[in-house]
């Protein structure tokens, strides 16, 4: 599976333009998703230095992206005339997705098991023993009227 990572905010907090402190188990897990043969992309909106800081800082914890900012490593913007920003991966680990960033046993959790938002939501609802505690998921709110 092609994985494109958010680095902001996604494997470290946000403290743009310097690195922010590692999300707990960020590198890990995206160790462990390149022991699984996975090809991971870095896909961030930093470029030039910034970016090349990001890369190294990865690169110095034993994270070694498959390509960054491109869906191959000879992706070349000049030489290609159909160039898109836009990444053709099968998904994308954000902290801008819907709902935020899920943690980083969860997300493995996911991949690993081909499981879905619907999986662990379903399963948390029915109690199980699966990676969110049942009542994570619909715990009743206190109303704010008293009538």
């Amino acid at each position: 599976m092609t994985i494109a990572v958010d680095f902001d905010g996604t494997i470290v907090t946000h403290r743009y333009p310097e690195i922010g402190e590692e999300l707990p188990f960020a590198i890990e897990t995206l160790k462990m998703l390149i022991r699984d043969h996975h090809k991971l992309i870095l896909w961030s909106v930093r470029e030039g230095k910034l970016l090349d800081e990001a890369v190294e800082w990865c690169r110095e914890r034993g994270v070694e992206f498959y390509a960054v900012n491109r869906d191959y490593p000879e992706e070349i913007k000049e030489h290609n005339k159909s160039y898109s920003r836009k990444l053709k991966v099968d998904l994308f680990i954000d902290d801008r997705n819907i709902g935020g960033l899920p943690d980083w046993g969860v997300i493995y959790d996911m991949i690993r098991n081909n499981r879905t938002w619907h999986d662990i939501l379903s399963e948390a609802e029915a109690g199980s023993s699966g990676s969110m505690r049942g009542d994570y998921v619909n715990k009743p709110k206190k109303k704010w009227w008293q009538f």
